[in-house]
């Protein structure tokens, strides 16, 4: 590996930067709701799933409330 001096890197990484397309505020905005959707989806999910569970569990052990 050949080491280069801390100018030419800030020029490499300067020249690397140029070539990222960044997304627009819109995509951003869209990917950021989306997110939190689907987490609330998967939150609300494995809630009820656990709830299952928990009640199928009781009726087998007959433990709890």
């Amino acid at each position: 590996m050949t080491k280069t001096n801390p100018s030419q890197f800030m020029r490499q990484v300067k020249q690397e930067v140029k070539k990222v397309t960044w997304p627009t505020r819109k995509e951003t905005t869209m990917s950021a709701v989306m997110v939190i959707i689907l987490t609330a989806l998967a939150s609300c999910f494995f809630f009820f799933v656990d709830v299952i569970f928990s009640w199928v569990v009781q009726l087998i052990f007959g433990i709890g409330g």
